[in-house]
C-alpha cells in the first residue's frame, strides 16, 4: 500500500470517481448524525479543485483507491470551521501554520480497510510532526460511541509519535424539544 498526495484534482472524471467512493463511505453516517456528514457534489468537486486542501490517497500494490482523506494547514479552506478559534486558542501555531485540519478520511469497507485506514493517518501525522504542528479533526457523536474514533486515533498517534496529549476542545449538542400533541 502506497499513500499518494495531491494538491488539485481538476479532471472531472476523476472527482466523479472519488465523488462516487466518498459518497458510498459516508452515505450511512449521513443518517446518522445531526449534522450533514456528506458534503454535497458541488462541495467535494469544490474541495477536490482546491489547492489549499492536500487530498491522501491510499492505494493498493495495483494503483487502486483504498481510501481518500483531506489534510490542510489552511483553516479558511475548512468551511464548517472557526479559523478565529484555532488562532485565538494557538496564536503561534496558527500565524505559522502549523495547525493542519483533516476534513475527512474515507476508506472502503474491505479487508484493506484497517490498513488503509492507518496508512492515511500515519502520512497525515508525518506531515503535521515534520513541522511540529498539531492536528485537529472532528467526530460525530455516533462514530465516537459506536467505532471509538477518539480512542483509535489517539492509540495510533501514540504509536507513531511515542507521545501525544489528545483533548476535546469544543463539542456541541442538538436538542429536541417535543410537545405532547405532536408526539
Amino acid at each position: 500500500m502506497v499513500v499518494k498526495i495531491v494538491d488539485q484534482i481538476n479532471d472531472s472524471n476523476e472527482v466523479d470517481r472519488l465523488w462516487r467512493m466518498y459518497a458510498e463511505v459516508f452515505e450511512d453516517l449521513n443518517s446518522m448524525a445531526v449534522q450533514r456528514h456528506l458534503m454535497y457534489r458541488s462541495e467535494f468537486a469544490e474541495v477536490m479543485r482546491d489547492p489549499r486542501v492536500q487530498k491522501y490517497f491510499s492505494l493498493d500494490d495495483h494503483g487502486s483507491l483504498c481510501g481518500l482523506s483531506t489534510y490542510t494547514n489552511e483553516l479558511t479552506a475548512i468551511p464548517l470551521i472557526s479559523p478565529a478559534y484555532f488562532e485565538r486558542r494557538w496564536p503561534d501555531l496558527y500565524a505559522q501554520r502549523k495547525i493542519w485540519y483533516c476534513g475527512f478520511v474515507a476508506v472502503f469497507p474491505s479487508g484493506r480497510a484497517n490498513r488503509s485506514f492507518a496508512e492515511l493517518v500515519e502520512a497525515m501525522y508525518l506531515t503535521a510532526a515534520a513541522q511540529n504542528g498539531i492536528i485537529g479533526l472532528d467526530f460525530c457523536q455516533f462514530n465516537d460511541d459506536e467505532r471509538r474514533m477518539s480512542r483509535v486515533i489517539r492509540a495510533m498517534l501514540q504509536r507513531l509519535s511515542g507521545g501525544v496529549r489528545a483533548q476535546c476542545v469544543d463539542q456541541q449538542s442538538y436538542w429536541m424539544y417535543e410537545f405532547p400533541d405532536a408526539a
